[in-house]
């Protein structure tokens, strides 16, 4: 597979290509500028000072040598976050003495070698002192021409890079490297001084587009806000802002119109337990954000059971509710039938009184899930449970069917026209990603030539 083609034009500009060009000799890569030296990090490590380090073996770092001070442990966790300030595992002193050869410093590239390896980090200075687990290999380049953060955007992205560690990685169950297949790979890389004008020119130009994104994603935030809005009042307080107001007698509720009702879950759900035979129905999933939506929609990475057989039932108009997740909102109404966890609770509407898309509106929104929580069990709210008898007595405001009919109308021309904007807005933001991975790789691939700055 070729090296990424690239095209030099940008909206309102133009970048240049490198005047002059060599085969480069690296697979997947073609043509590099005349100037550029072209090697295995094997060839450089050796070459010059430089290092290379897997982590300790497991059985170096078994879970009974862990502390809450000391020497703390970094894992691939820091470097797929981008943030070496999480965690609380340590080490004691004596563990740390014996593993010190494993001991990661600022400036040193940290490279994931399981699950999403080939990912790399160059580690900030004022981290805590401690060691690499067995999930990293450090790279160290002392006193090296090649500067680590530009090691760092060739690893994590040029796409040359990329195929090699992708065509190399090693593991039966997870793609996984090693040392060798590291100091094997194939750089081309410019003279120092132009490294520098590169990273540069490229912290520049990301923090552009960086702070377009944010500013994107914010507007997104606000429409989910407005949006949400619009939801609480129109569920709980209705459409008519003159009509009487009653004391609900229910805390999270408040003042409803006098003219609704408020009633028990038990009075309005029944549980239902009803298992499928073979598991061939289609599969559903709950999440706070989508409700009840099917599984091949989503891009959820957990391992699946091999069969379906005993999966619970849920019908269209159901109540499929995320029993571990609950108190997040991972609620919602089935819109067809399916099938889904046998951990998860499916209850049927018991009362006509009750519209399945009213309550769906309704079932998300914070203040209700705020309540959903208070009637979960459990010690640590990362364990809380909302099981059947508690559900059962969550009040649920319920105006005449008529009006949630109008409300649920309201909602959705209400929200239509946000929901396409917020749509157009996160394509404008995958398409400045897209821009900016094309715009990092083009540079340290040789593909523009950035050395005046722009």
């Amino acid at each position: 597979m070729g090296e990424t083609q690239y095209s030099p034009k940008a909206p309102g500009r133009r970048f240049q290509p490198y005047p002059e060009y060599k085969d480069s000799g690296v697979d997947w890569l073609s043509k590099v500028p005349a100037h550029w030296d072209t090697y295995s990090l094997r060839r450089r490590l050796f070459r010059e000072t430089g290092s290379i380090k897997i982590g300790p073996f497991g059985s170096q770092l078994k879970l009974e040598y862990m502390t809450h001070e000391g020497f703390k442990v970094y894992g691939q966790e820091h470097v797929i976050a981008g943030d070496f300030g999480r965690g609380n595992k340590y080490i004691d002193t004596d563990k740390f003495e014996e593993l010190a050869a494993c001991e990661i410093r600022p400036n040193d590239l940290v490279v994931t070698m399981m699950g999403s390896s080939g990912r790399c980090a160059v580690v900030p200075e004022g981290i805590e002192r401690g060691i690499m687990d067995s999930h990293l290999l450090r790279i160290r380049l002392s006193e090296c021409s090649l500067d680590p953060k530009y090691l760092c955007l060739l690893i994590n992205d040029s796409s040359y890079v990329r195929e090699q560690i992708e065509t190399e990685g090693k593991g039966a169950i997870m793609h996984g490297l090693n040392s060798s297949i590291i100091k094997s790979i194939l750089l081309a890389v410019p003279p120092p001084k132009e490294q520098q004008r590169i990273l540069a020119f490229l912290d520049r130009e990301t923090a552009k587009i960086d702070s377009l994104i944010a500013k994107k994603e914010r507007l997104i935030e606000l429409l989910q806000e407005k949006r949400t809005a619009l939801i609480t009042q129109a569920v709980t307080k209705g459409l008519d802002p003159n009509v009487p107001m009653k004391d609900s007698g229910v805390e999270w509720l408040g003042k409803v119109p006098a003219h609704w009702r408020t009633e028990r879950n038990r009075r309005l759900f029944r549980e239902s337990d009803v298992r499928s035979r073979f598991g061939q129905e289609e599969l559903l999933t709950v999440s706070h954000l989508t409700g009840v939506t099917k599984h091949s929609e989503k891009n959820v990475t957990m391992i699946e059971a091999e069969s379906h057989e005993g999966y619970k039932i849920c019908t269209s108009g159901e109540l499929v509710i995320n029993t571990m997740w609950a108190w997040m909102g991972a609620l919602g109404m089935a819109s067809q039938e399916g099938m889904v966890s046998p951990s998860y609770n499916v209850y049927a509407l018991a009362c006509a009184d009750l519209s399945p898309r009213y309550y769906d509106f309704l079932c998300r929104i914070p203040i209700h899930v705020a309540e959903l929580t208070k009637f979960s069990k459990g010690v640590w709210r990362s364990r809380l449970r909302l099981y059947p008898d508690e559900f059962y007595d969550i009040y649920t405001p319920l105006p005449p069917i008529a009006e949630q009919k109008r409300i649920i109308d309201y909602i959705d021309q209400g929200t239509h026209r946000a929901n396409i904007l917020a749509k157009n807005i996160q394509v404008a933001i995958e398409r400045l990603k897209e821009y900016r991975t094309a715009l990092i790789s083009a540079a340290v691939t040789g593909k523009i030539d950035v050395r005046n700055g722009f």
